[in-house]
């Protein structure tokens, strides 16, 4: 399995945004993912997918105007301030 952080701007324009960021994170759901409470569009995600895969697959809940990151997180290669839960669930998996 590898791990990704993922993070994505909806666009808050369009008339449907709260309908339509529930629907792009109960998709997420779909993924083996923790999430950290300080950061509200951030989630990292297991799976055996490759970037663009998961990008395909996410982009499906999308539209032109919104957009996505996908990035693979690589033991060695990542740092940040993030709660012990989110640090531990990652390094479990990397």
């Amino acid at each position: 399995m590898t791990v990704f952080v993922v993070t994505w701007n909806l666009n808050k324009e369009r008339s449907n945004y709260d309908a339509a960021r529930r629907a792009f994170v109960q998709h997420l759901d779909r993924y083996e993912s923790i999430k950290d409470q300080g950061l509200e569009s951030v989630r990292w995600i297991s799976t055996t997918w490759t970037p663009d895969q998961v990008t395909d697959d996410l982009r499906t809940k999308l539209d032109a105007n919104d957009r996505l990151f996908v990035c693979q997180v690589a033991r060695g290669n990542h740092q940040g301030w993030l709660s012990q839960q989110v640090w531990d669930w990652i390094n479990a998996r990397i």
